[in-house]
């Protein structure tokens, strides 16, 4: 699958940004230009069934995972400078890093899951993810986000316009998956998570992988701390 990538910049690094799940590319909108400013060549991807990138009701994440490296390859081969990957972006980069097919010199999970249940009835699922779908209008997401500046509510409705929850569905109908993020990267959580616990985190830890906080965001935490987002990863944005 060639999913839908968006370059901005000429810097010599390289950077691509996987949003979350019905977000799309312009998620990004204020982290874009700090990359560009820092030097690096930003990939903003539509990740399959979001954005202008192609629908698939039997999507897999492991083929989400390698239609990412796919798509970015004549851009930047197998060994981008960053990737950062929030939720089931993380997700993915997380499955595309275990596959072999992403090597990044640095991954950066921003509150992600790494496991997922899997088993989900796929009707139940849809409809679920159509209902969200439908529920993050501009209106919507103003009154159940009261942490997104207009701009925000603006590209995640417009994003939800284009979310296909069939796609989303498919890849929880399967065996659940879990992954390990690799020794070195950076998982950033919001404090407290609903996505990495103390436990994960403290295992994680022990691993090797650098493990911050911040405290009182939300889920997406760039969207509701932005400056201690920033703050939180000066070896991304110097």
């Amino acid at each position: 699958m060639k999913l839908h990538v968006e370059v901005q910049g000429q810097g010599e690094r390289t950077a691509l940004l996987l949003h979350g799940m019905t977000g799309s590319r312009e998620s990004w909108w204020r982290v874009v230009p700090l990359l560009v400013a820092s030097g690096h060549r930003v990939l903003a991807i539509d990740l399959p069934g979001h954005g202008r990138s192609p629908r698939d009701d039997t999507m897999t994440v492991d083929r989400a995972a390698r239609s990412i490296a796919e798509s970015t390859a004549d851009e930047c081969g197998p060994m981008p400078d960053l990737v950062m990957g929030h939720s089931y972006g993380g997700l993915l980069l997380a499955a595309a890093v275990d596959a072999g097919v992403l090597t990044p010199k640095l991954s950066v999970y921003i509150d992600t899951p790494f496991t997922t249940r899997g088993g989900w009835d796929r009707a139940e699922l849809t409809a679920a993810y159509e209902q969200d779908r439908r529920s993050r209008t501009v209106d919507g997401l103003r009154a159940s986000r009261p942490f997104y500046s207009d701009q925000d509510c603006v590209v995640e409705a417009r994003a939800a316009e284009c979310f296909d929850p069939a796609t989303a569905a498919a890849q929880a109908t399967g065996p659940g998956v879990s992954f390990q993020p690799e020794p070195g990267s950076i998982i950033l959580r919001a404090e407290p998570s609903s996505y990495v616990d103390d436990e994960t985190a403290a295992l994680h830890s022990g691993r090797g992988v650098i493990v911050r906080d911040v405290p009182g965001a939300a889920h997406s935490v760039w969207y509701s701390h932005f400056d201690e987002f920033v703050a939180a990863l000066p070896e991304v944005f110097t």
